[in-house]
């Protein structure tokens, strides 16, 4: 029997350009994805500084409320703000009951009734009225709404308090008799949600630790 051998190599030229076609239409596929999830990663960054910086406003209307102990009119006319009163939250100071935001921000969180939140959570979605999923709204720009919310979840009490300005005619040297308070200062634990208004989507949480 004779043996025949097939040596016709026409058609591996074809088979090599498809191969390698789709090799480079692979690579280019990836460095295409690659090129586009940058993109969106940074259009995410970009989202969540703005909301961050957002959080950072609002932590200095938050801050603000702490100092003039829940007086609204103390505040300067800058932001659209709007505090809420928990719904049956009270707390004890020196024999003092305080109700509400007073009951937050001038009595130590061991003596708050059940009807303050201490919850970490803040739900954006609560209705106003309900007064459980935060303490404080505030609403910061012009063009672009962003929408801060604040709670006080935990108070440490101190002796600290608003300054009160010179109380003597001048500076006097302390004697002997005088008796130096420590001072000893407010914690409070803080939690605070921003977003952007048109687009809830657009986000930033901030957990805080606040000496006064």
């Amino acid at each position: 029997m004779k043996k025949i051998f097939l040596k016709n190599e026409k058609g591996i030229a074809l088979v090599m350009v498809i191969v390698l076609s789709a090799i480079s239409l692979a690579l280019m596929a990836a460095l295409v994805y690659m090129i586009m999830s940058q993109t969106e990663i940074s259009g995410i960054q970009k989202r969540y500084k703005t909301a961050q910086e957002a959080a950072l406003g609002g932590t200095a209307v938050a801050y603000q409320l702490i100092a003039v102990r829940g007086a609204l009119t103390g505040l300067p006319a800058l932001w659209n703000y709007t505090t809420v009163t928990p719904s049956g939250c009270t707390g004890t100071s020196g024999g003092t009951t305080y109700p509400g935001i007073l009951a937050k921000i001038m009595t130590a969180s061991s003596t708050w009734s059940t009807g303050c939140s201490t919850s970490l959570t803040i739900d954006p979605n609560a209705d106003l009225t309900a007064q459980e999923s935060y303490d404080m709204r505030i609403d910061l720009g012009t063009d672009t709404t962003y929408r801060v919310y604040a709670k006080i979840v935990d108070t440490v009490e101190g002796n600290s308090g608003g300054d009160e300005g010179l109380l003597k005619s001048g500076v006097v040297a302390a004697n002997s008799g005088e008796v130096t308070v420590q001072s000893k200062p407010y914690l409070y634990t803080i939690e605070m949600v921003a977003l952007n208004a048109a687009n809830p989507q657009e986000r930033a949480k901030l957990s805080i630790l606040y000496q006064y």
